[in-house]
């Protein structure tokens, strides 16, 4: 296409938007500045104090690892090539001026945890989606749902050019929702999560209120107070012992022979933390996490049951939201598709990677270079590295005319 053609057609989500709350601010020299990144996503309170925020950074951690990708098909289905087009380069290169490609995965997981779902919203691109014209996309961000429609979505999304968040209206076919698959789970007023939120909230302030400094005493005086001169004469006993107690040094007091004082605030016994105790290993068990997985000590099986449990649900569906609202019944008639790639060498012990890299050459699976490559290796320069031969096995000989010359000029003399 033309740069003045593309350049007419271009389309900004923000522009001409009748629903977008309009922004008083006069911008200055570079715009606005804030002492955070306006664009991150914040942690509902609740949230961000418990251990819930170190479960989710996990989770949205090793989902940003996995490589996504927009992909051609050859005429079997099967992957081909990389597609040569600005929906490929958001996922490998720079989806916004803001965010790396892994960091812009983990945004789509802390929001879609977090909220329950996720918008990615297509900011710029070379059509207006509207249309209904094939477009491809240049800059893609992510936004919080905050309005359902039958065939809109209101989302609270950056803008770049004001520096702030803004909402506005986008018809539900151009936006990639994706919906927590986890969200029964996590996100449900009662589910697992939220009641293990409540508790540790309840534990935090049970921690503060017995922190807080008080004493707590009863103290028991040796007279009856009935009348409103016995109370008063209490009052002051009780002052005079709190001026004894803050006036000195290391908080002692005097008391008559025949006063008693009882302390409250001693431990009481409590189930709050056994029922969190409890709750947490619920959830870890929903989630398919485990305390290896977390601390980093789990083994080969442990961390590939808790990618094909956890991760791959969640990675699934962030690619199947992206397939149909980007790539769309046209792209895939073109044989176009979005697709995950995991390294399969990643979990593998270094005293069986040597035995694995036998069998797949062997059986002629992968080639040299591409083992190499798994290894972070350079590719070597052989040609048979580059072939799917079976190094173990004799191979032809390839004739050549030289060879055959040679061979008639032998048999002539």
């Amino acid at each position: 296409m033309p740069v003045i053609d593309r350049v007419k057609r271009m389309w900004n989500a923000f522009q001409n938007n009748e629903q977008t709350q309009s922004n008083q601010d006069v911008l200055y020299g570079m715009g606005p500045n804030y002492n955070v990144r306006p664009d991150r996503t914040r942690l509902r309170y609740t949230n961000e104090r418990s251990i819930i925020s170190a479960i989710y950074t996990r989770l949205s951690v090793d989902l940003a690892a996995i490589d996504v990708r927009h992909v051609m098909l050859d005429e079997g289905g099967r992957y081909e090539k990389d597609s040569d087009s600005k929906l490929n380069e958001c996922f490998t290169l720079e989806p916004n001026l803001d965010q790396a490609p892994r960091a812009f995965k983990q945004d789509i997981c802390m929001t879609m945890f977090d909220k329950g779902s996720a918008a990615i919203v297509p900011v710029d691109t070379t059509v207006n989606p509207a249309t209904g014209k094939v477009f491809d996309i240049l800059t893609l961000r992510v936004g919080d749902v905050v309005a359902w429609y039958p065939r809109h979505v209101r989302v609270s999304l950056y803008n770049i050019a004001t520096g702030s968040r803004q909402e506005i209206v986008l018809e539900k076919r151009n936006v990639a929702i994706v919906e927590n698959p986890l969200y029964s789970v996590m996100n449900e007023p009662n589910s697992t999560l939220q009641r293990l939120i409540r508790k540790l909230n309840l534990l935090d302030a049970v921690d503060e209120q017995s922190g807080s400094g008080k004493l707590d005493l009863i103290i028991q005086l040796p007279y009856v107070i009935k009348s409103e001169a016995k109370r008063l004469a209490a009052d002051k006993r009780r002052e005079d012992i709190e001026f004894q107690l803050k006036g000195s040094q290391y908080g002692i007091a005097y008391t008559d022979a025949t006063e008693k004082i009882t302390q409250l605030n001693r431990p009481a016994e409590n189930n709050l933390l056994k029922q969190v105790e409890y709750l947490t290993t619920m959830l870890y068990g929903q989630l398919g996490l485990t305390e290896e997985v977390m601390n980093g000590t789990a083994d080969e099986k442990a961390m590939l049951n808790y990618f094909n449990r956890t991760i791959e649900p969640l990675v699934a569906g962030i690619v199947e939201a992206m397939q149909r609202a980007f790539v769309g019944g046209v792209g895939i008639s073109n044989r176009e598709r979005i697709k995950y790639f995991t390294n399969p060498f990643k979990l593998v012990p270094v005293n069986d990677l040597a035995e694995i890299a036998d069998k797949f050459t062997r059986n002629e699976i992968l080639t040299a270079n591409e083992i190499r490559g798994f290894m972070g290796l350079q590719p070597s320069k052989d040609p048979k590295a580059d072939k799917l031969v079976n190094s173990n096995m004799p191979q032809p000989v390839e004739s050549t005319g030289t060879k055959s010359l040679e061979r008639n000029s032998q048999n002539g003399s």
